[in-house]
């Protein structure tokens, strides 16, 4: 039976540290400051035998109404609503604070089984400290060190005591009826762009609902955040991502972490979309980032966000198709759509291109379809002669999709200059429809099949 854990305590007391611990990778940020984590992460756990979803959230604590610090703690009670029980995690070292005594509070009030959790409990003076936690009313704390993985066994013990149920019956997983993979596996798509560019109000207007924090401070987002949906009958799965700035501007060690998760989330995404502001279309960090995903070979949509703030032109559309083309030329022909996150205008058209970009993406070219074009490409434009002597094309062919990768062979390959491999790939993205995805060709020199044999006298 399957059941979910929410982990809560105030800020710098171990959540991320214990998330990451119980689910085996380094998937939320941690940090010596406090409030690293802003949006609640969910993430599958394992402990001993006990598989769970697991929920890591942001540090509680006092704030005004209407603070970032109040959304984060909004979040919070979220989290705890959805989860069937709350690890509530102390700082063994610091001792049990007002805060925590105010914030158990909460958690009593939540009506969900509470599991207390002393954290940071290496040495004598840890184990000392922890024994304060039992004046919270909550039961007996559990002493661990979710950095060393100290403590596990009894925290296994007070789950299954919280939740019998749940954790009573623990079966092997069944084998999954067979599916087509291709069915099942979710569309993994990127939302990337400049700070406050709407990003994570563009995810949640896809949701239906406020999953991740928003508000008109840029930088709210630190971590990539991964949140499932079902659209138009597909399986998609959206990562909301940090706001990329200019590498000279990132100095923090918070703000480089963010950005490494941020450009992790790139390169494992299948379509990105890389969201722009309206108000100030295409400057430089966002020709910048475009490039960075046309270099990853990922399948790119732009997302011309809060158009609703923009007065509307005659030709507005066409002036930025031409724009587009005209700047990113490596990615020509693909999808901008103008759109409005906080309203939901244009978002069926972002996601059809979506799913139009991702299909172009997996797109094979039959062999002989490839080399009927490399022969009209080389009859309609010969490549140029080097020191008098042709380049001679011999055959073309697709070994690859996701992007659509070719390999021509060619006599004296190093000799085709740059202008005529750009000129085959244009050709390429026309004749066979690939706009807008990266296309890859690669150079292979035909081996000579006499420069083996023996030259006879």
């Amino acid at each position: 039976m399957s059941f979910t854990v929410a982990i809560v305590g105030r800020p710098n007391v171990g959540k991320s540290t214990l998330f990451n611990r119980l689910i085996g990778a380094r998937l939320a940020l941690v940090g010596e400051e406090p409030g690293v984590t802003r949006d609640r992460r969910e993430g599958e756990a394992r402990l001993g035998d006990l598989s769970f979803t697991l929920i890591d959230t942001a540090g509680l604590e006092q704030a005004a109404r209407g603070s970032l610090s109040a959304r984060m703690q909004a979040q919070t009670a979220a989290a705890m609503r959805a989860a069937d029980a709350v690890f509530f995690l102390v700082d063994a070292r610091a001792g049990v604070t007002p805060a925590d005594r105010a914030f158990a509070d909460l958690v009593r009030r939540s009506g969900k089984p509470a599991i207390v959790i002393a954290n940071k409990s290496e040495g004598r003076a840890g184990e000392a400290s922890a024994l304060e936690a039992y004046a919270l009313g909550l039961g007996e704390p559990v002493v661990i060190s979710a950095e060393h993985g100290e403590g596990l066994t009894g925290l296994y013990d007070a789950l299954r005591a919280a939740l019998p149920e749940a954790t009573a019956a623990v079966k092997p997983p069944r084998e999954p009826p067979h599916r087509d993979a291709a069915e099942e596996r979710p569309i993994r798509i990127a939302v990337v762009g400049r700070p406050n560019t709407g990003k994570s109000t563009l995810v949640n207007r896809l949701l239906g609902e406020e999953r991740l924090l928003t508000g008109p401070e840029a930088g709210i987002t630190r971590d990539a955040i991964a949140v499932d949906l079902a659209w138009c009958g597909r399986h998609v799965r959206i990562h909301d991502t940090a706001g990329l700035r200019r590498r000279s501007r990132v100095a923090e060690k918070l703000e480089k972490l963010s950005v490494a998760d941020a450009l992790n989330a790139i390169r494992f995404a299948e379509v990105v979309i890389v969201l722009i502001d309206a108000q100030a279309p295409f400057e430089e960090q966002d020709i910048r980032i475009i490039d960075l995903v046309e270099r990853e070979g990922r399948a790119v949509v732009i997302g011309l966000n809060k158009v609703d703030l923009v007065e509307p032109e005659p030709g507005f559309r066409r002036r930025l198709r031409e724009q587009t083309d005209r700047l990113l030329p490596q990615i020509k022909g693909a999808p901008v759509v103008a759109l409005s996150a906080l309203t939901g205008e244009g978002l069926d058209e972002l996601m059809a291109a979506v799913l139009e970009a991702h299909a172009i993406w997996n797109r094979r070219v039959p062999t002989a379809a490839l080399n009927r074009f490399l022969a009209q490409a080389v009859a309609a434009h010969p490549p140029p002669a080097l020191r008098g002597r042709r380049v001679r094309l011999d055959y073309i062919t697709q070994p690859k999709s996701r992007p659509p990768s070719f390999v021509l062979f060619a006599a004296r390959a190093a000799a085709l200059p740059e202008t005529y491999r750009r000129y085959l790939i244009n050709g390429l993205r026309e004749a066979f429809a690939l706009p807008g995805t990266p296309i890859r060709l690669a150079l292979r020199a035909k081996e000579n099949p006499y420069a083996r044999r023996k030259r006879h006298r």
